[in-house]
């Protein structure tokens, strides 16, 4: 299939008549030509907040809507050039999925806002005292409590969750363990010996070759065809008697199951 043309990059009007011809038309070609011209753009701003974190697939998609949406809201009556309104866009929508989607834990917006003020303005008051500052100077700073500085400060720790391989010291010599090692687990041995016992209970209702075939088949793992080498039968053979026997186990354990809860 052949490639739509892409617009000149050094067109301004190119461009401004493409973003007309989909806001006016809904002329999908001119969306898909703005959208080819300009994803670097967006991989590039995707690219630097995503810096250092594991999903810049999801910012980059972000990105592309902020794109979208510049070329749907995008006037050039504004005076200025499509680029230097859509990159704003575009890292709006980015800021805006960092700040209310990549939180580990459920944060109030108020302390997720607090948080990067504060941090600039910790770097305003080391440099005016030559000190690092104290809580009560930030909060004067900001014209906020003291508990709310101590919140966001300590809420910040909750950005990001820590990796099931984060390594924590564990013993006094110095030894570790991943967090992985320490996260309790369902044992899945209490299940298959509930299940076994369950099947030992009605296994009578089978005949010999029935129950080689369940043997083989289900607790020895083997496929139908290995099972019906060793008996000396087709696999065939093995499928229609393996399904006769699951028919009658199932009969077997929902006779037992009604008559245990008469019994209670």
């Amino acid at each position: 299939m052949q490639k739509p043309s892409q617009p000149n990059h050094s067109s301004k009007d190119s461009v401004n008549e493409l973003i007309r011809a989909y806001q006016l038309q809904q002329d999908e070609e001119a969306q898909k030509q703005l959208v080819m011209q300009y994803q670097n753009l967006v991989e590039m701003l995707a690219r630097k907040y995503s810096k250092g974190r594991s999903f810049h697939e999801d910012i980059y998609q972000v990105g592309m809507l902020g794109l979208l949406g510049a070329i749907r809201r995008y006037d050039d009556s504004f005076g200025k050039s499509f680029e230097a309104f859509a990159v704003p866009t575009i890292i709006g929508e980015i800021k805006r999925f960092l700040r209310d989607k990549t939180w580990s834990v459920h944060v109030p917006r108020r302390i997720k806002e607090l948080g990067p003020k504060i941090k600039s303005t910790v770097e305003e008051l080391t440099v005016k005292l030559q000190r690092s500052p104290k809580v009560y100077e930030i909060a004067k700073s900001l014209e906020v409590s003291e508990e709310e500085v101590l919140e966001a400060m300590e809420m910040g720790k909750s950005y990001q969750a820590l990796s099931v391989d984060h390594s924590i010291e564990a013993d006094a010599e110095g030894g570790t363990v991943t967090l992985l090692d320490i996260v309790g687990d369902v044992d899945q041995g209490y299940e298959r010996i509930n299940q076994k016992l369950v099947l030992e209970k009605v296994l009578h209702v089978l005949s010999e070759r029935e129950r080689q075939i369940i043997q083989y088949t289900y607790l020895d793992n083997l496929s139908q065809k290995d099972a019906g080498d060793k008996l000396g039968i087709s696999q065939m053979h093995v499928s229609r008697l393996q399904r006769k026997a699951i028919k009658k186990l199932r009969e077997a354990i929902y006779s037992d199951v009604n008559s245990t809860e008469c019994l209670s």
